[in-house]
């Protein structure tokens, strides 16, 4: 599961699509066999802020959709879905994307336009720091950069977004076999228009508790997240948290900002409904 209006939370927030090296076929240390396909449904529920900043928390009960595909280019698994455009042995370029829900406005925002759903896409570098002889530790350095557009006709331009994070993976965690753990941080940036579709007040919109901001872009928190899964013979099993600190960003100051921190936490249960007789080797 993933995050929030900004990307990389709960999946009803977003979720992940995803130059030169010497290819290396890898060791059969590193090899672990996956079904080509499969597919699973289920249920599960995320908490989380309206936005990052505020101080509305909600909770949904959303559906759960699990889809495996281990193909040559598309990958898809419980982080999204992305294009492998180049894969080596210490580098990969994926082409990454995210989408978010509506943001429904609180008594920060009451009177304000409300925030439309969101659409990224753009490339993501991603660096294979360390992976341990037995290929059960993993960690990464993910170089996403994505433009960001408000869904309405046609799409309208909101900025773009820049959040590289390290990212830890374990593989058959407790010496348990199939279990996972995921840790990732970093910082995020964004422009001036990004921050100012969020945090921005127009003139127009102020009132004495609320008065005129804009933003200036820049950096906007770090962030922190945790996740753990495993799939059983019949049943997918995820569960995140995810945690922004804001202190310190561009954005800080603006009225809409009720808290400097933002959390989500999500978890869902999907059951397999069908799967590919034909096994493939992944890389992890």
């Amino acid at each position: 599961m993933q995050r929030r209006a900004r990307a990389g939370r709960p999946q009803l927030r977003a979720a992940a699509l995803a130059l030169t090296g010497v290819a290396i076929a890898p060791s059969r240390a590193d090899a672990n066999q996956e079904p080509l396909w499969a597919y699973g449904l289920g249920v599960g529920a995320v908490a989380f802020q309206d936005y990052p900043g505020s101080d509305t928390t909600r909770v949904y009960p959303v559906p759960a959709l699990r889809l495996l595909y281990n193909g040559s280019f598309l990958k898809a698994d419980q982080t999204g879905v992305r294009g492998l455009l180049f894969d080596q042995t210490w580098v990969e370029l994926n082409v990454s994307g995210g989408i978010s829900a509506p943001v429904h406005n609180d008594a920060a925002r009451f009177g304000l336009p409300p925030l439309k759903a969101t659409l990224e896409i753009g490339p993501s570098v991603n660096f294979h720091l360390f992976r341990s002889e037995s290929g059960h530790v993993r960690l990464d350095l993910n170089v996403p950069t994505r433009a960001a557009f408000a869904v309405a006709a046609p799409p309208v331009d909101i900025g773009w977004k820049f959040e590289p994070f390290l990212r830890l993976r374990v593989r058959d965690a407790f010496g348990a076999a199939g279990w996972k753990l995921d840790f990732s941080a970093g910082p995020m940036y964004a422009d001036k228009k990004y921050d100012e579709y969020f945090y921005g007040v127009a003139p127009r919109y102020a009132t004495a508790a609320r008065p005129a901001y804009m933003p200036t872009g820049g950096y906007a928190g770090s962030q922190f997240g945790a996740g753990i899964g495993k799939r059983f013979p019949k049943l997918w099993f995820d569960a995140s948290v995810h945690y922004e600190a804001l202190g310190g960003a561009n954005f800080a100051n603006s009225p809409l900002v009720r808290r400097e921190y933002d959390w989500s936490v999500g978890f869902s249960c999907a059951w397999l409904m069908g799967k590919s007789s034909r096994l493939v080797d992944v890389g992890w």
